[in-house]
C-alpha cells in the first residue's frame, strides 16, 4: 500500500490514512441512521470521531489504525444489513491486516443466529431435559447436545465463517510463499510470545521488565492472557445481541487488559464509540467529567514517562503506579458506561441504507 511513498511522495500513506479517518466517519454515519437516528444527529455522533484530535494526530503521523477502523466498521455495517459476504470479506482482510479483530469472531457469529434458530435451541433444550427425565443414556444424551451445537451453526454463520476464513488462509498462503516464516512470526505468533518492557500503559511492563531475565517470563507472559480471555468470554455471551455495542466492550476491554497498551490502541474503540453515545442515559456534564478523568490518567502516566525517557531519571515505579491507577478508571468508565446504556428504538426521520 505505501509503495507510492517511494515513487510519488512521502506523504502518500499519511493520506491515505486521513482518506480512511473520513470514510470511517462516513460508515459511522451509516450506521447510526440504521439504527434509528435522523441524518442530522448522526452527524453529531460522527463529529466525535471526525474532530477528535487524537485519531487526527494518530493518522496525520503515519500510523495506519483508521484502516482498521474502516474496515471493522464495514464489517459492522454489512452485517447490520444482512449481507454476510461482503461482512465475511471486510472481516477476514482486518483479521489478516491486524489480529485484533479476532476477538469479534464470538460475538459475531452468536449474533448471526435468527430468531427461528433462537427457538429450535430452546425446543432441543427442552428435549434434553425430557431425556434426561426419563433416564436415556449417555451416548444418546452426547448425541443430542452435539445436534444442539451444530443448530447454532446457521446457514449464514456457515457463509460467515466460510468466506472470511478462506480469505484469511488464502492471504496467509499468499504472504507466506512471500516472506516466509517471517510473515507468521512477526505478524502473528509473535503475540503469543511478545514481552514488551518498555514503559507503556499496562501495568504489566513492569513485572515483564523485572523478570526479563527469569526462566518464568514466557509463562507469566501468556498468563497476562487469562483476564481478557475471560472476561471478553463474558461480555460475548451477555452482549452479543447488540454487537456495536459487544464489539466496543470487546475492543476497551482487549486495549486495557493488555501487556502492551499505547495510545494509537485507543482508536480501536473509540471509533466504536459514537455508536454507543445514542443509547447512554448519562448527562452530558457527567459524560465530560468521564472523559476528563480519562485524559487525567493519561497525564498522570505521561508525567514520569516523561522524565524517564527525556531526563534519564528513574521513574519506573512512579509509571507502574500510574498505569494501575488508569487501568482503575478505564475499568470505572466501562461499569459506568454498561450500568448507563439502554439500548432502545431510536425515531428517525432520514434513514441511510
Amino acid at each position: 500500500m505505501l509503495i507510492p511513498n517511494i515513487y510519488l511522495t512521502e506523504l502518500f500513506g499519511k493520506f491515505i490514512f486521513v482518506v480512511c479517518d473520513v470514510l470511517a466517519a462516513h460508515l459511522i454515519h451509516k450506521i447510526l441512521c440504521l439504527q434509528g437516528l435522523d441524518s442530522q444527529r448522526a452527524c453529531w455522533y460522527c463529529s466525535f470521531w471526525l474532530f477528535n484530535p487524537l485519531p487526527m494526530a494518530v493518522s496525520s503521523r503515519g500510523n495506519a489504525e483508521a484502516v482498521l477502523a474502516m474496515l471493522v466498521l464495514s464489517t459492522l455495517l454489512h452485517l447490520k444489513r444482512k449481507q454476510i459476504v461482503k461482512a465475511a470479506l471486510f472481516y477476514g482482510l482486518s483479521v489478516h491486516l491486524k489480529i485484533y479483530p479476532v476477538t469479534y469472531a464470538l460475538p459475531m457469529i452468536l449474533s448471526l443466529q435468527t430468531d427461528q434458530q433462537a427457538t429450535g435451541n430452546d425446543t432441543q433444550t427442552r428435549t434434553n431435559k425430557d431425556h434426561r427425565k426419563k433416564g436415556i443414556g449417555l451416548l444418546s444424551h452426547m448425541k443430542h447436545w452435539v445436534v444442539f451445537i451444530v443448530r447454532l451453526l446457521n446457514k449464514e454463520v456457515q457463509m460467515f465463517i466460510f468466506v472470511a476464513g478462506l480469505e484469511f488462509l488464502t492471504l496467509g498462503v499468499l504472504f507466506y510463499y512471500s516472506y516466509g516464516w517471517e510473515f507468521l512470526e512477526r505478524t502473528y505468533l509473535y503475540h503469543l510470545t511478545r514481552r514488551d518492557i518498555r514503559h507503556n500503559f499496562s501495568p504489566y511492563f513492569y513485572m515483564l521488565y523485572l523478570t526479563a531475565e527469569s526462566k518464568w517470563s514466557s509463562v507469566l507472559g501468556l498468563v497476562a492472557f487469562l483476564p481478557q480471555l475471560l472476561l471478553l468470554v463474558i461480555t460475548s455471551l451477555s452482549y452479543y445481541k447488540d454487537l456495536a455495542f459487544c464489539c466496543f466492550l470487546h475492543t476497551a476491554i482487549f486495549v486495557t487488559f493488555n501487556k502492551v497498551c499505547t495510545s494509537q490502541y485507543f482508536l480501536w474503540y473509540l471509533c466504536l464509540l459514537p455508536m454507543v453515545l445514542p443509547h447512554l442515559t448519562l448527562s452530558w456534564r457527567r459524560g465530560i467529567m468521564l472523559m476528563a478523568l480519562w485524559f487525567t490518567g493519561q497525564g498522570l502516566w505521561l508525567a514520569p514517562a516523561y522524565y524517564l525517557e527525556f531526563e534519564g531519571q528513574n521513574t519506573f515505579l512512579l509509571i507502574w503506579v500510574a498505569g494501575i491507577l488508569f487501568l482503575s478508571i478505564n475499568c470505572f468508565i466501562l461499569w459506568v458506561l454498561i450500568s448507563n446504556y439502554k439500548k432502545r428504538e431510536l425515531p428517525s426521520k432520514t434513514r441511510v441504507d
